[in-house]
């Protein structure tokens, strides 16, 4: 019976590809902060009216108790929301709000579906319409005001339409037995907007995800591009002065032109990849591979990183030791290694690369094997 009920919720309501979550997250807050205003407007101006039509055998507390707390949370809903607004929406405060919004929703939603309920019950067949009427409206408008957030948004159908259309059912009156079906397709028609607006919104940010993962990725080997990398220098430089130190390496390879000249670019291209599979192998989750262009390589090695300690340079020419078997052919390149480390060769992006390029091209002129340490400032080569 659990699986029958997962499988449908999957197929109803699917989950959040987990790669556009917090993205998905801060676009529903912001429509939300953006649509709730219209749905405390709406609320409120239907508060006096329905208040002056509620069943005079009533309580008072429920008949103009009810109508005015909902006056008041929608008085202090627009409160909230002027306030926020002005606010930065963080990924923190971007779920808070989804989550406040669904249960104070919830919480509402019950307080209007109860009171419509005991308004039925409380007056003459001839006023039920009118109940079923005031809190249809509010619940399809609410529902469509909260689309964004689709768990909110359905609840509210559910807990607004649903009694009342049961009721209008139940009473075997022609005229209610069809203004509630006629509820409930409405409500069902409401309900298929609200997923499909949601799988679009879906499927637009996994659009946005995969556009912005091709501008940031060599279409080669997979590998980050320039673009990427100075998006992540740019984000470290950001964190000020007092920012812990990350190294910036550069890596060009030897005696590439010549294999590329004799087996062709297709041979070229494949090794290439062999070169960027054991680069990506040696750094791991410690830093950022990047290939710039031809046969030039990049890592990017952020603080507090495992690898911050290590010999990077010679970590990445011992990987390059082994010759590659290309199309059975074994091929062996050697390569020229660079590394600058922040702060200490240079206040911002420019300057880093700057000296990597300097003590790489040192190591290139260099008759021996080479690294560069940022510390040390030695130019080496293999």
């Amino acid at each position: 019976m659990r699986g029958i009920f997962d499988s449908a919720r999957q197929w109803l309501m699917p989950p959040i590809p987990e790669a556009i979550q917090d993205q998905f997250t801060v676009l529903r807050a912001r429509r939300v902060e953006t649509q709730t205003p219209v749905m405390y407007v709406m609320l409120l101006a239907t508060t006096p009216t329905a208040a002056w039509a509620g069943a005079a055998d009533l309580h008072w507390a429920i008949k103009y108790g009810m109508p005015a707390l909902l006056g008041v949370l929608c008085v202090l809903g627009l409160i909230e929301n002027k306030v926020s607004r002005s606010r930065h929406l963080s990924l923190g405060r971007a779920r808070l709000m989804v989550k406040k919004t669904a249960g104070v929703s919830g919480g509402v939603g019950v307080m209007c579906s109860a009171w419509a309920v005991l308004n039925w019950f409380a007056s003459p067949p001839e006023s039920h319409a009118s109940f079923a009427m005031i809190i249809a409206m509010g619940a399809l408008a609410t529902a469509y005001c909260l689309s964004s957030i689709r768990f909110a948004a359905i609840l509210n159908l559910v807990i607004g339409v649903l009694p009342i259309s049961s009721l209008m059912l139940a009473s075997g009156r022609p005229a209610e037995v069809a203004a509630a079906t006629s509820l409930l397709l409405a409500t069902m028609i409401l309900v298929r907007f609200i997923l499909q607006g949601h799988a679009m919104l879906v499927d637009l940010l996994q659009l946005q995800h995969q556009t912005r993962d091709l501008a940031h990725t060599d279409p080669l080997t997979g590998l980050a591009n320039r673009r990427a990398l100075d998006e992540r220098i740019a984000a470290l430089l950001d964190k000020g002065a007092d920012a812990p130190a990350f190294k910036l390496v550069l890596l060009d390879l030897d005696g590439f032109k010549p294999v590329n000249d004799r087996f062709g670019h297709g041979f070229g291209d494949k090794l290439l990849c062999g070169v960027a599979d054991r680069l990506r192998e040696c750094v791991g989750d410690g830093g950022l591979v990047v290939r710039q262009g031809g046969d030039e390589f990049a890592v990017l090695i952020p603080p507090h990183s495992p690898l911050q300690a290590s010999q990077i340079a010679d970590r990445l020419l011992i990987a390059l030791v082994r010759p590659h078997l290309i199309d059975g052919v074994p091929v062996q390149v050697g390569a020229s290694v660079g590394v600058a480390q922040w702060p200490d060769h240079g206040p911002d992006a420019d300057d880093l690369f700057e000296f990597a390029d300097r003590a790489l091209y040192q190591a290139k002129a260099g008759a021996r094997a080479a690294s560069v340490s940022a510390p040390e400032a030695l130019a080496l080569s293999a």
